[in-house]
């Protein structure tokens, strides 16, 4: 199971695990197909009354790809009952089964608490948004495979102002190709800043230090105690806040990173207060009110 935001690859990497089985493992059969795809095979086969079919289409393969499963939750109990059958067909022949998600199988609320055990079993992995210096190699890759010759200081200012869509970096070098072609100009920032106006938004710049700030004050907590090593109730559970949030909004800063900032702990410990916060998220809607405020002020909203 892979989840995340939109445009971060899920789609591509579930075509380079499907071209990867074709390549090394020829004699074995792989199917791609979207959620939305699923279900219209589904209903069509209801319709024409040839499930049989539908069957050995989806559950006779190999290797099973399946796209955008968040869009099966608004759908009937047929069709979930349909794709948990499906699963546990091929999960119980050892066949491989990849999924995408917008989501965690946690916060799928709309399908069957069954299905959802069964994907928790499995691999769950989030793809996060890059980091800086994973955006810029994104754009000098793309301009490479372009012929673009792209300036350091435009990668760096795209990378700045697009940080969760690998879409639109890409994009964005496509669309400079173009006006400086129109232009018959080489590609420079003031070509950038001129033509890519709508190009990503421009964010509160974030510091840990404000955000040890805001959540002590918020807590009535002194920041040292956030940051030092006191086990009492409350100043843990503002511990694992804070270093959920600058998990969240500081996506340049790695597990060791934060480690580091709360008096040099175990980057496993960070890992694990930050894991308690997201277990407690959909279940907990005065931590979810809590965060919330907390992301407010944090990003420029609510400060008095």
């Amino acid at each position: 199971m892979i989840y995340g935001n939109s445009g971060l690859g899920k789609t591509h990497l579930l075509h380079a695990i499907g071209n990867y089985v074709h390549e090394n493992y020829p004699g074995r059969k792989v199917l791609y197909v979207s959620t939305e795809t699923f279900l219209n095979d589904f209903i069509r086969a209801i319709q024409t009354r040839t499930q049989l079919a539908l069957h050995e289409r989806y559950r006779e393969n190999d290797v099973l790809l399946i796209d955008d499963i968040q869009f099966m939750e608004t759908r009937g109990e047929t069709f979930h009952e349909e794709i948990f059958h499906t699963y546990n067909a091929l999960h119980g022949e050892g066949k491989q089964i990849v999924l995408t998600s917008d989501r965690s199988p946690r916060d799928l609320a709309g399908i069957q608490e069954r299905f959802r055990s069964r994907l928790l079993q499995g691999l769950v992995t989030e793809i996060d948004q890059p980091d800086l210096e994973t955006r810029i190699a994104i754009l000098h890759s793309k301009a490479e495979g372009e012929g673009v010759e792209l300036p350091r200081d435009v990668a760096e200012w795209i990378a700045h102002r697009v940080r969760d869509n690998i879409r639109e970096l890409e994009g964005s070098v496509t669309m400079l190709r173009a006006f400086a072609n129109l232009r018959q100009e080489p590609i420079s920032l003031d070509l950038a800043k001129s033509h890519l106006t709508n190009l990503g938004h421009e964010q509160v710049t974030l510091k840990p230090e404000t955000i040890l700030e805001v959540v002590s004050g918020y807590y009535g907590l002194s920041v040292s105690d956030i940051r030092g090593s006191k086990r009492l109730r409350p100043l843990v559970h503002a511990r694992h806040v804070a270093m959920y949030l600058i998990r969240e909004l500081l996506n340049n800063y790695s597990y060791p990173m934060i480690a580091r900032i709360f008096d040099g702990r175990n980057h496993t410990t960070v890992i694990s207060g930050v894991e308690k916060i997201k277990e407690q998220l959909p279940v907990n809607g005065d931590l979810l009110a809590e965060i919330n405020h907390l992301k407010r002020r944090l990003q420029g909203e609510g400060f008095e």
